[in-house]
């Protein structure tokens, strides 16, 4: 699927927080029972193919990353930025992400790594590092349970909140979260509700398969990348161990191409205009943290 025909453009970080009002969702719900509800009188039928047009909406509207449907959804940066942010799902890997961490100090890039929980307490070096490199860290559920929007909040919550406490107890505490695939469902909005939370998707892939399909991931990206954008990619191993230098080298295509148009790539954080976590760790060789909130931050 051509992310660019998503068929609704993400939230800005003005946009609601998420709990503020009614979802797009539940305004169409609303509408479509009152429309069927008129149509009854005249109709029967009528009103049966309203209905039924809002559960296909529904079921349709969840595979759809940019769609704010079920609740605010960002997935683009603020308006008016020559530049990108590039995020890197699935990780940590012990394989992939460290010489993937080497390539972006090599090439002065700050990434936003949305982590499986499994992984970060596997591997908690690995967040040290990532941390330790300025880059920020954000929640991917536990287990990547490519379903679990399908299950109930309380299902849902659980995979948020374990993954929290495992990278709290290293110092960090992520303010986004992407869900796994980029799938969203009415059960997101109530299991974000206490956590201070927002979702975080993205605007333009490769739908690189996570890393299963490595071939041209740069090329495909840089096809349709513009201003604005967050970059989906993976950090979790490919394949075959053998296939981690071209991986390597896509990445690295992928950046030095991003530069090539004239495009910059920036943290999340200052594409969006909002914190993405919250840390103890600050970059003490770059004077600042970018992207990150302190405790106790005003901004949050």
């Amino acid at each position: 699927m051509d992310d660019r025909k998503d068929p609704a453009v993400g939230i800005t970080p003005s946009s609601p927080s998420p709990g503020a009002g009614l979802s797009l969702g539940e305004r169409i719900g609303i509408g479509a029972l009152a429309g069927a509800a008129l149509l009854a009188f005249f109709d029967p039928r009528l009103s049966i193919a309203v209905l039924a047009g809002f559960i296909l909406l529904c079921g349709a509207a969840a595979f759809f990353p940019r769609f704010g449907f079920f609740l605010p959804i960002i997935s683009r940066g603020t308006p008016g930025k020559k530049a990108v942010a590039l995020t890197f799902d699935d990780g940590p890997d012990p394989l992939s992400t460290p010489p993937l961490l080497r390539l972006l100090a090599e090439h002065q890039v700050q990434a936003t790594f949305f982590v499986i929980g499994k992984q970060a307490a596997a591997h908690p070096e690995l967040i040290k590092a990532i941390l330790h490199q300025g880059h920020a860290i954000g929640n991917h559920s536990y287990t990547h349970d490519n379903l679990v929007m399908f299950r109930s909040s309380t299902s849902i919550a659980a995979e948020i909140t374990a993954t929290q406490q495992v990278l709290q107890n290293m110092g960090a505490r992520p303010l986004a979260f992407r869900p796994p695939v980029g799938i969203t469902g009415p059960r997101l909005q109530p299991a974000l509700s206490n956590t201070g939370m927002y979702t975080v998707n993205f605007s333009c892939r490769a739908i690189d398969g996570g890393n299963r399909r490595i071939k041209n991931i740069a090329k495909k990206i840089l096809n349709r990348i513009q201003p604005g954008d967050i970059v989906a990619l993976h950090d979790a191993s490919p394949p075959s161990p053998s296939l981690l230098p071209a991986w390597l080298n896509e990445i690295a295509l992928l950046l030095n191409g991003i530069k090539t148009k004239g495009l910059a790539v920036l943290p999340l954080a200052e594409i969006i205009d909002r914190p993405v976590m919250i840390t103890d760790i600050i970059d003490r060789t770059k004077g600042e943290n970018p992207g990150i909130a302190e405790p106790g931050s005003s901004d949050l």
